[in-house]
């Protein structure tokens, strides 16, 4: 068979496709802490939009509400150990 009379082959590998992390209901907002809590890294860092698989905008959106929640110390600027370690 020629390269050019070759049909397109499919993959044999499926994928299940991912759910995205903020549903249609969700407010993207400050007091919200189970869902602001989900992209915060075990360090208390924001995490990229590539690893959160968010729009650009619900990136903003999260970015803004995690500012707020630590400003009015909701969340800590640092978590745990760091804090500790840091203070002596």
């Amino acid at each position: 068979m020629d390269k050019s009379k070759r049909p397109f082959l499919k993959s044999k590998r499926s994928f299940r496709r991912r759910l995205p992390p903020i549903q249609l209901g969700d407010r993207i907002d400050y007091r919200n802490m189970s869902l602001i809590s989900r992209f915060i890294s075990e360090q208390g860092k924001i995490l990229s939009r590539r690893v959160n698989r968010l729009t650009l905008k619900q990136q903003r959106l999260i970015t803004i509400a995690i500012k707020q929640a630590r400003i009015l110390s909701l969340l800590p600027f640092i978590k745990g150990k760091d804090l500790k370690e840091k203070s002596r």
